[in-house]
This record gives structure tokens, C-alpha cells and sequence, in this order.
């Protein structure tokens, strides 16, 4: 069935479709979904299957201020937007810049470190995300930023659901009843290991959009939605937690890879 048709019938909840970000989410009922997680592209040239990551500075800006403009009319009164953004060493201001961006529709809430460490289970090891040396000029980027928006800044988070286990037992009981600590802004998220070639160019771990549903706080009838689904890691995530999830993406052949993935991956999201 059709993308126009399923969106008057009402049924778009666990599918991805193939169209533009704010074209689909134009399509959807206001305040219709309680959680976005998504990770737009950079504009930094990253070679994707069919899309241009090359746009103006300043063409890039405004598009990333009208997605912001349509999710906030899609987003629940008590959602959460979660903004995953990278860049380049030399491009020192890009990440606030977008998220400036979004500022103009949303507050930010909480700004979350995604510290990206490398994981090699088989190894029993997790180490930095060390890189080449390639620049006498700057230090390679080893994380993210996660922006946490919301509409008014009021969200009660749900943060014990990713909470740190006490190294000390004697302090439950004399800071909170509960062995759980705050996590913090620092999220340690480890890639898995790849040996073969990636699915999508620019994807994050699992882990990250499950982080970010379980911080926001979760039950049966959650709506997550990425607006940029890519190979569909935000969607299983939310599968995997039992939530709805909605996605679009606007290359047919990524859409394909993450149906798929949603049908057969198995996931290790464990916090």
C-alpha cells in the first residue's frame, strides 16, 4: 500500500517510509508521537547511496530549522527530541549551530556527551576510539553530542532506567533506596565491531537510541520516531523495548536494509 493512502487511513505506526523528513512528518496527526530519536546527516560530505551531503552552510541551517518546526508540531506536550550530532575537528561550531537551529522551536533540556568507545567483546576489552594521525593541527573527535530538547524544558525524565549501580552497597539506603545512581551527561556507548561492510554510512549504535527511550521513559503504547531511519537502528531499538516506532527515510534502498533488519537482527542493547 501506498505512503498517502496508509497516511489517511491512519496507519503508520510501525512502518518506515520512503519520503522526505517534513513531508511525512507534515502527514502525521499533531502531537502523535511521544519520543524522536534521530541523527540527521552532518553535511561533511559523507558518501551516501543516494543523497548529496553537501549542501550550502547556510541551506543546511534552514532545513534543519524546518525539520525542527515539524517535529515540534508532531511531538507530544511532554516529548522528547533527541538530536545526535557530529562534526569535524576544524569545523569547531557546527554541532551548536544546528542545534541553535532547533532552539528555535524547542529548549534544550539536557546536552548528553556520547563518548564513543570501541568495543572488541572477543578481546574482553573496551578501549578509546582511537584514530590515525592524521592532522598536526587537531585532536580526533572521540564523541557526539546528544541534545535533548524538549518543548518547555519541564520533561520529568525517567532516570533511573539507566541508572549506575552503587560500587559501594553500604550507600543505598543513605542517598536513595534504590542501588542506582545518576548516570550523568557522559554516556560511554561502544560501536559494535564490524568485519564486513557497513549497511549505512553513517549509523550509531543500538544502544544509543535505547539509552535515550529508556531516559525519556517508556510502555506499550510509546510512539518513537526517527525522521532520518537510515538502516533502521532506532526503530529496532524501540521494537526491541515493545514500543511503536515510525520511520522515514528517503532512499528506497535503506528503507529495504532496515525492514529487513527489523524481520532478523538480533540486538545486545544491555546498559
Amino acid at each position: 500500500m501506498k505512503y498517502n493512502e496508509l497516511m489517511r487511513r491512519g496507519d503508520f505506526i510501525n512502518k518506515i517510509f520512503a519520503t522526505d523528513c517534513i513531508e511525512g512528518m507534515d502527514s502525521l496527526p499533531k502531537k502523535s508521537v511521544d519520543i524522536v530519536v534521530t541523527s540527521p546527516p552532518y553535511n561533511i560530505g559523507v558518501k551516501y547511496n543516494d543523497y548529496s551531503d553537501n549542501r550550502s552552510h547556510s541551506e543546511y541551517l534552514d532545513w534543519m530549522g524546518r525539520v525542527a518546526a515539524a517535529a515540534k508540531r508532531i511531538l507530544r506536550d511532554d516529548g522528547s527530541f533527541f538530536l545526535n550530532v557530529g562534526d569535524r575537528p576544524s569545523d569547531e561550531f557546527r554541532a551548536f549551530e544546528v542545534a541553535l537551529e532547533f532552539a528555535k522551536s524547542f529548549r534544550l533540556q539536557n546536552t548528553i556527551h556520547w563518548i564513543k568507545s570501541f568495543a572488541a567483546p572477543e578481546r574482553g576489552v573496551s578501549i578509546g576510539h582511537y584514530k590515525p594521525v592524521n592532522s598536526d593541527r587537531f585532536l580526533s573527535g572521540c564523541h557526539e553530542y546528544i541534545f535533548h530538547f524538549t518543548k518547555n524544558m519541564d520533561v520529568r525524565m525517567a532516570k533511573v532506567n539507566i541508572g549506575v549501580p552503587y560500587g559501594d552497597k553500604s550507600n543505598i539506603g543513605r542517598y536513595s533506596d534504590v542501588d542506582l545512581r545518576d548516570r550523568g551527561n557522559t554516556w560511554f556507548i561502544p560501536y559494535e565491531t564490524v568485519q564486513e561492510a557497513k549497511l549505512h554510512p553513517a549509523s550509531f549504535p543500538a544502544l544509543l537510541p535505547t539509552m535515550c527511550i529508556k531516559f525519556h521513559g517508556y510502555k506499550k503504547t510509546t510512539v518513537v520516531l526517527d525522521p532520518f531511519m537510515g538502516s533502521g537502528t532506532t526503530a529496532i531499538a524501540a521494537q526491541e523495548l515493545g514500543c511503536g516506532y515510525i520511520g522515514f527515510e528517503l532512499d528506497p534502498y535503506y528503507v529495504s536494509i532496515a525492514e529487513k533488519r527489523l524481520k532478523t537482527a538480533p540486538l545486545l542493547m544491555r546498559i
